[in-house]
């Protein structure tokens, strides 16, 4: 499920008495903590029914509640490719611990094994490694379709709210690429890329915080468990040629700054220093076009 619908300013878990029934993949989630994966196999996932012994049982209908996809968002321009095989990106660095973690679904409710999970974020102070591969690291899911970061709460820097990056690919399928969110930002109703389906559940837990988010790909049924064996992310072997225009790689460029490239004109939506590879029709994330 992309998220937990509850209240963006409510950080904390609460019980729901007498609140609204448990959704279908709630009960496959809670399922997948106790029971192993084989049980789950089936056409659509085993869920617990009432019935007697040796009943004949109506089959469990498609697991849909309501929830959609998770939506895709934009890379921005930090993303580094081939990062480190780790689910601990932190250590050592300064911050509030934080654990984030969950499941990977398909459309129909099924969970993925070995699915690829690519995070990147900014340091308590708001800034990139660009350099190295501090708090960049990619993993896999397990068995159960289950992943677990162990990083550090982002900070902020000008023009975004609180956020972590990540890319996420099925074996064999396409990479959804998209952002995960913290409740209780103020800065979420001034990030224009702020999108409430994007938002954890995080409370406070021993002194750092702990987030639970749920991935929902577009995959019918099971797809194949084999990982791929590097991530799916290298970049093109050399970067397209310049055809020319007021844009120029090297060149530091403030929000609202204006250039042309390929007899086209772009506006900058975040302040940068261009490199080969990020053109304007590159990087959307970087540049609109006007």
């Amino acid at each position: 499920m992309t998220g937990q619908r509850n209240d963006p300013h409510d950080t904390t878990d609460e019980t729901r008495t007498g609140g609204p029934a448990l959704t279908r993949k709630q009960l496959l989630r809670a399922a997948l903590v106790a029971a192993p994966l084989p049980i789950l196999l089936a056409g659509v996932p085993a869920l617990a029914r009432d019935g007697a012994a040796g009943e004949d049982l109506e089959p469990t209908p498609m697991c849909d509640d309501g929830d959609d996809e998770t939506p895709p968002q934009m890379e921005g321009p930090y993303f580094k490719p081939n990062s480190p095989q780790r689910t601990a990106i932190a250590a050592g660095l300064p911050g509030t611990r934080l654990t984030v973690s969950g499941y990977v679904f398909g459309t129909s409710c099924q969970p993925i094994a070995g699915a690829l999970l690519d995070f990147w974020q900014a340091d308590n102070a708001g800034a990139y490694d660009n350099v190295g591969y501090r708090l960049r690291g990619h993993q896999y899911t397990n068995g159960q379709g289950a992943f677990s970061l162990t990083t550090i709460v982002p900070g902020l820097y000008p023009g975004r709210t609180r956020h972590l990056h990540v890319k996420v690919q099925a074996p064999g399928r396409p990479i959804l690429t998209t952002q995960l969110y913290f409740p209780g930002e103020p800065r979420n109703s001034t990030d224009s890329l702020y999108d409430p389906r994007l938002l954890m559940t995080v409370r406070s837990a021993g002194g750092g915080r702990e987030a639970t988010f749920d991935v929902v790909l577009d995959v019918p049924g099971v797809p194949p468990t084999t990982p791929p064996t590097t991530p799916p992310t290298t970049p093109p072997s050399t970067p397209p040629s310049t055809p020319g225009g007021t844009w120029a790689a090297g060149q530091s460029y403030a929000a609202g700054a204006q250039v042309t490239y390929g007899g086209v004109a772009y506006r900058c939506l975040q302040g940068h220093t261009a490199q080969p590879g990020w053109e304007p029709p590159n990087v959307p994330a970087l540049w609109q076009r006007l």
